[in-house]
Parts: C-alpha cells; structure tokens; sequence
C-alpha cells in the first residue's frame, strides 16, 4: 500500500482495498472504490510529490493492523476542504504526523481509518484558527 500511494498509482492502492470497503479519514468517509478512488486523487492533485512513511507497527498483529506514519508533500494544486471550498496552491511544504487502524477481510483492506490533526496540516498551510485564509501580514505570530 505504501509503495502504491507513493508511486500515485490509484489501481494499485485499489487492489488494497476490498470492493466494498470504507475508508474513514479526518475529511469524511469514501466507500467503494470510486470515493476511495477520489479521495487519493484529490491529494495527490493537492500535493503532486506527496509521499508517506510508514515508521511504526503500534500493535502486534495483522488484525487490525495500527501504524504510525508521516506523509510529506508540497501543496500546488487546488485541495478541496471537508466543508467544501478548495484553496489553490500555497507551495509550501507540509509534514503530517497520522496513525492508521485496518481491517483485513481475506487478504485486503474492508475498513481503513486514517487519522491526523488537521490543525497541523493547516498550520503549515500556514491558515489561522477563525479564518481559512493565508496569513499575510510580515511578522505575524502563527
């Protein structure tokens, strides 16, 4: 799954997943592979050279699986938010620290739940808390 999310080969990270599987993360819930499908598109059009790296096995067992991982990336590409809105790109670069729990029903994924702080992605967006606009002014404190 790793190798196929960093290569942004959607049929790849697809054959992951069960064909009736859900994918629940901090912007909603994708079910079956055409929502799973958009949901990786849509973050590899946001952050073109987005990558990840798996670097924690926190439970030891297949079933569910929970990993510890980061995902890095540039943000150039418009990125759709949970309410909505897209922002188009801000080139900066971001460093998401996520963990994730996942369900394997006969040797593919039937439920993956991803989480991150979405405050940390935003942050380094460089957004503030009341408004999703970039912050301008020189010398602002973030």
């Amino acid at each position: 799954m790793t190798e196929a999310i960093n290569d942004h080969d959607i049929q790849r990270i697809l054959s992951c997943y069960s064909g009736d599987a859900v994918l629940v993360t901090p912007s909603g819930v994708s079910e079956g592979p055409d929502q799973i499908a958009w949901f990786y598109e849509h973050f590899f059009k946001g952050f073109p050279d987005l990558h990840v790296t798996a670097w924690d096995e926190l439970y030891d067992s297949d079933n569910p699986a929970v990993t510890e991982w980061t995902f890095c990336g540039t943000h150039t590409g418009p990125f759709l938010l949970p309410d909505g809105r897209e922002i188009e790109g801000t080139g900066r670069r971001v460093t998401v620290r996520a963990t994730c729990v996942t369900h394997v029903e006969d040797g593919r994924m039937r439920t993956h739940r991803e989480y991150f702080d979405q405050l940390e992605l935003y942050s380094q967006l460089g957004f503030g808390l009341t408004e999703l606009e970039p912050e301008a002014t020189p010398g602002r404190r973030r």
